[in-house]
């Protein structure tokens, strides 16, 4: 019905009221952000910022082909601002363009309507008030930055931005049948996960106990998480949390590496998901379990920094990730033609004792002709192995008193994972 009744309203008409209702709200909220300030001290709020989008309406349809009127407009219009801030340099000693900046973007309302679909036009005017208004929030976050924070987004950005658009597509020789766009890929895709993990942890939770720490610490690596846990058990014994930050880390990878798959390979990724599901569940369980037998325990709430195993972002550490996955394809190709399906399996035991991801990525996005029962079976071993690898490091850097249950909860998993193993290769052959 409502859109029946717009068909009888003029589009010119339509487009001059959404001008006027935004430069409108924009001008209110300059009043209202203004309310304590001299009125003199004001060049307009609610009205004069009404008006200026009026104005740039006028002048934008007298001549919407060639827009002399309009550009003509806006110069006249910066003129005023101009003369405005110098005033307000010299008398106020304030040197802030915030207010000339939003009326300009008043001003422009009318060709955003016209040229631009509703929803650009609708999310800028938000963006421009929550910008206003978040003044005092955005300070308080920028001072959440240290020096280095930028040099880590720009490092970032090349990642992303510079080096992976430059690199071919093709493979990089017989042997190596991934290429160099592939290779770099991965090496983004894992940094950005990691990055996220990072920003998350700083930015939202710089505070956070050892289980906000172990999820996003998860998110970046399950084993370093481990790592880091377990030497924070020995230096507290007695906190009932560590444990359970562990296996929540382990969890966290189940999460990590489907997210991963369905990037690179969305078949294999729902073909492993019923597997993640269950580990996931059977993990959740045990972690439910021991915060059930230590609930008259005092939780401790004290902040734990995840010391990572490395920033993600530095060059060296993604050259050293980019040569691990053209390793890990030279050898998963050579042990398959050579060995078959049973040597894949095997080499997947035998790198859940290292970095795990550059083996399963060149699964995931491999040239190899593998089936996918396979390559599912391979990343569960590889997973096996990741597991008994992280609980030997819990039991070795943790507190004796933790040893009996962490061989408990991890022997469930590392058990629950060889059956299954064992149950794709017996029955698909695998």
């Amino acid at each position: 019905m409502f859109q029946s009744l717009l068909h009888y309203v003029p589009n010119d008409l339509q487009m001059f009221i959404l001008v006027v209702v935004f430069a409108f709200i924009i001008g209110l909220e300059q009043r209202r952000y203004h309310i304590n300030e001299p009125f003199e001290n004001l060049f307009g709020t609610d009205r004069t910022f009404t008006l200026i989008g009026i104005l740039g309406y006028i002048l934008y349809i007298i001549d919407k082909q060639q827009l002399y009127t309009f550009i003509i407009g806006a110069c006249f219009i910066m003129l005023l601002l101009g003369i405005y801030y110098f005033q307000k340099i010299s008398t106020e000693k304030k040197f802030g363009l915030t207010t000339i900046l939003i009326a300009l973007i008043a001003y422009t309302l009318a060709p955003l309507v016209y040229t631009q679909p509703l929803w650009l036009t609708f999310s800028i005017v938000i963006l421009t008030l929550v910008i206003t208004e978040a003044k005092k929030s955005l300070f308080a976050f920028s001072k959440l930055f240290d020096e280095d924070e930028f040099i880590v987004l720009a490092k970032f950005l090349v990642l992303t931005g510079v080096i992976l658009p430059l690199l071919p597509a093709q493979p990089i020789s017989v042997s190596i049948a991934v290429s160099p766009y592939q290779i770099w890929l991965a090496v983004v895709v894992i940094s950005s996960i990691s990055y996220a993990s990072y920003l998350v942890k700083k930015f939202i939770f710089p505070n956070a106990g050892i289980i906000i720490t172990a999820i996003l610490g998860g998110l970046y690596s399950s084993t370093a998480t481990t790592v880091i846990l377990a030497r924070k058990n020995r230096e507290n014994p007695d906190d009932s949390t560590i444990l359970p930050g562990i296996l929540l880390a382990t969890l966290m990878m189940y999460i990590r590496l489907f997210l991963i798959a369905y990037i690179f390979n969305r078949t294999i990724a729902f073909a492993l998901l019923p597997y993640f599901l269950f580990f996931i569940l059977v993990t959740s369980i045990i972690i439910a379990g021991l915060l059930w037998l230590h609930r008259e325990q005092k939780v401790n709430k004290t902040t734990t920094f995840l010391i990572t195993k490395g920033n993600p972002l530095e060059f060296k550490t993604a050259l050293v990730f980019a040569a691990l996955f053209i390793l890990f394809s030279l050898v998963t190709s050579f042990v398959f033609r050579v060995f078959g399906n049973s040597g894949l399996n095997v080499l997947a035991l035998v790198v859940g004792v290292t970095d795990i991801d550059p083996f399963i990525l060149n699964l995931f996005q491999g040239k190899m002709v593998i089936s996918e029962g396979v390559i599912v079976l391979s990343v569960l071993n590889a997973i096996v192995s990741n597991n008994i690898l992280k609980m030997l490091y819990a039991i070795v850097l943790g507190a004796p008193l933790l040893r009996k249950k962490i061989w408990i909860s991890f022997g469930i998993l590392i058990v629950s994972g060889i059956g299954i193993s064992l149950w794709l290769f017996l029955t698909k052959g695998t």
